[in-house]
């Protein structure tokens, strides 16, 4: 489990270090997780947003490079109102504020889980949220 220990520690270290709108990053976490629960795993989700029109940005995520930002209106456009909705109500907060987090959490989250260019394997994958959201949400 070290591997996943320190995946965890990096996320979480990197969620402290950032500023954004005002909105938990926690929360979105959890919403993210659900993301990728709900598009079949990060594949899916990758697909997902690769197909709406940002996929250099999803492809600088993944690889070994410097992550290239998107905007909250990006996501919103590739996630769809009704995600975005769903997150911000999670969270507690007005949808725009939502996107714009996810906007700053979805490369950091996407590039942690591809530390070597590559989308892990599902079962690794799943094991290392789960350890994100004991680490994050007890």
């Amino acid at each position: 489990m070290g591997l996943l220990d320190q995946l965890a520690g990096q996320v979480i270290g990197s969620l402290g270090a950032q500023k954004q709108d005002p909105v938990s990053q926690s929360d979105l976490l959890g919403g993210v997780m659900n993301l990728i629960n709900s598009a079949g795993g990060v594949q899916g989700l990758l697909q997902q947003l690769q197909s709406s029109g940002i996929a250099d940005q999803v492809l600088s995520w993944i690889s070994t490079g410097e992550n290239q930002p998107v905007s909250g209106n990006q996501i919103s456009d590739a996630l769809g109102a009704e995600q975005i909705t769903q997150i911000a109500q999670h969270a507690g907060v007005e949808p725009e504020h939502a996107a714009t987090g996810l906007a700053q959490l979805l490369p950091q989250i996407i590039d942690k889980l591809t530390p070597d260019g590559q989308v892990p394997q599902n079962e690794l994958l799943a094991q290392g949220l789960n350890l994100l959201r004991g680490k994050l949400f007890g």
